[in-house]
């Protein structure tokens, strides 16, 4: 008998005496997945490689604009930034952050395009008010 690298029994027997030889291999395909199965599984990534890539590119734009409320968030509770916000800024950028944030929540199938819109609508928002800050002599920008 021989065993090769892929499981696979090879067994051969042989009768001495009237010199008659059998030969039968064993192979293990019990869970396996054969050719077929393979192919359509391959075919059914192909299929759905579109639906993947927008799914990511919507849960992307979610995330980004999750990702810039807090940011803004944070800068304006920053200790250094604090006083250079004035109080009117400070309310109209967290109203703006809040009120995104909510929508984030109630809105968590939304399109990409959605949630793009979203955040042009916060950085309208929040944008003039650092532009602002950082023209007065802030800190610089953080990344993010």
């Amino acid at each position: 008998f021989d065993i090769d690298a892929n499981g696979i029994l090879n067994v051969s027997a042989s009768d001495k005496s009237t010199g008659k030889v059998n030969k039968i291999t064993i192979t293990n395909d019990k869970g396996r997945l054969s050719k077929e199965e393979i192919e359509r599984m391959v075919q059914d990534a192909e299929k759905y490689k579109d639906d993947d890539e927008k799914q990511r590119e919507r849960i992307s734009a979610k995330n980004g604009l999750e990702s810039y409320c807090f940011n803004m968030k944070s800068t304006m509770d920053d200790e250094k930034l604090k006083d250079k916000i004035t109080d009117e800024d400070r309310k109209k950028m967290n109203a703006a952050c809040d009120d995104a944030i909510k929508w984030l929540d109630g809105n968590q199938l939304a399109e990409k395009e959605e949630y793009e819109h979203k955040q042009k609508e916060v950085e309208g928002i929040c944008t003039p008010v650092i532009t602002k800050l950082y023209g007065a002599g802030g800190a610089p920008p953080a990344d993010g």
